[in-house]
C-alpha cells in the first residue's frame, strides 16, 4: 500500500474516450502508477467535461481490477443492463 505522504506519478499507458452530451467524456484507460514503493498498472474510467478553452476537467475516477477475468466479468455486467 503506498503511504499518502509518498509522491505518486500516474504514466498512462494507453487510453480512449468516449464524447456524450455538450461537453461530457469518459475516459478508459490502462495506467501505471509509479513511487519508490514500486509499480502498479491498473485500468481506470474517469468521467469529466471539457472546459471553455477546450482542456479537459474530471468530475469522478474509478480504478477495476488488473485480472483479466475481472474485468470481462465486469464487462458482461455492464452489457446486461
Amino acid at each position: 500500500m503506498i503511504k499518502p505522504d509518498k509522491m505518486v506519478e500516474y504514466e498512462i499507458i494507453e487510453g480512449k474516450e468516449i464524447k456524450f452530451g455538450r461537453n461530457n467524456f469518459i475516459e478508459v484507460a490502462r495506467k501505471r502508477a509509479i513511487s519508490d514503493e514500486g509499480e502498479n498498472e491498473f485500468i481506470s474510467i474517469s468521467r469529466g467535461y471539457y472546459l471553455e478553452d477546450g482542456t479537459k476537467k474530471w468530475k469522478a475516477s474509478i480504478a477495476l481490477p488488473k485480472e483479466k477475468e475481472k474485468r470481462e466479468e465486469i464487462a458482461e455486467l455492464i452489457k446486461s443492463l
